[in-house]
């Protein structure tokens, strides 16, 4: 099979430093082995989404010289994907209805028998479990994954990918007792969306054929996630690639805030692709 990369951007804002590493890195590789570069657009939070800034994704990504086959993949158009995937893991009693919202949940975990401060994983908070063993019939409610059952339907083995990335380059391997203890319960379909970014990366990852993800090392955790979803919904695991973050002056990693490194305003500025390149190290 053909190397093929992909860049999944979120129509949330505009592209920054950081984002044109991502992409000009995913498509270099790609070009190097003679594979195939795909656009994505992460457009499932659609109170944030704006045409107009998918439109801006399209315009800075044709400026920096990169090309993709069309039709672009959109998520927005995926969700009965999504629910076919939900409804393959429910059938198999690893679901469970969450009403708790985040102030809930943060309640729960400093409650006093807890004992012990909220621990984070690559969802954010580990969830407590307030909901598991409760029998909700409100459709609205999120999903959460019982890790514990996911594991123990798998048979409990270690699951492996290989990683090429500078910081973590080789074989990784991932316990049962590290994705409850460390990972816990996670969302997989939000109740505004229907969905979760954990869910459709994976199926979409999937869809496409990606041989090899190409992300920011902030993501590293969450690839435990989604070697657990994809091994639950027989998929293939790519070749997964994360590099280091390109941040400001202070250190801090850049975020769709960070108007000042847009690459709009460089554009403007009469920056041309080359500079770009030099100024995120390629």
């Amino acid at each position: 099979m053909n190397l093929t990369t992909r860049f999944a951007p979120s129509p949330t804002g505009p592209l920054h430093l950081g984002h044109a590493y991502s992409a000009l890195l995913a498509y270099d590789m790609a070009q190097a082995a003679g594979g195939q570069f795909l656009l994505r657009i992460e457009d499932i939070d659609q109170s944030r989404a704006r045409p107009e800034w998918e439109a801006q994704i399209y315009d800075d990504l044709r400026w920096l010289g990169l090309e993709w086959p069309e039709p672009v993949m959109r998520q927005s158009e995926r969700l009965p994907v999504y629910q076919q995937a939900l409804a393959q893991l429910e059938a198999k009693g690893l679901l469970y209805r969450c009403t708790c919202n985040r102030r809930d949940i943060e309640s729960a975990i400093a409650a006093p028998q807890e004992g012990t401060p909220a621990a984070y994983g690559p969802d954010g908070m580990i969830y407590p479990g307030t909901c598991r063993t409760l029998d909700h019939t409100d459709e609205n409610a999120a999903l959460r994954l019982d890790m514990e059952k996911a594991c123990l339907y798998l048979g409990a083995p270690d699951l492996s990918f290989v990683e090429t990335g500078p910081a973590h380059t080789g074989r990784k391997t991932i316990t049962p007792h590290e994705l409850i203890h460390t990972v816990g319960d996670i969302v997989l379909a939000r109740r505004d969306m229907g969905t979760s970014y954990h869910l459709s990366v994976v199926l979409d990852d999937a869809a496409q054929s990606i041989t090899d993800v190409i992300r920011g090392e902030d993501l590293f955790e969450a690839t435990k996630i989604h070697l657990l979803l994809q091994t639950l919904l027989d998929l293939s695991t790519p070749t997964y690639h994360h590099h280091a973050l390109i941040r400001d002056d202070a250190g801090k990693r850049l975020a769709k805030r960070d108007d000042a490194r847009a690459i709009t305003k460089y554009r403007a500025d009469g920056a041309t692709p080359s500079d770009i390149r030099k100024m995120v190290g390629l």
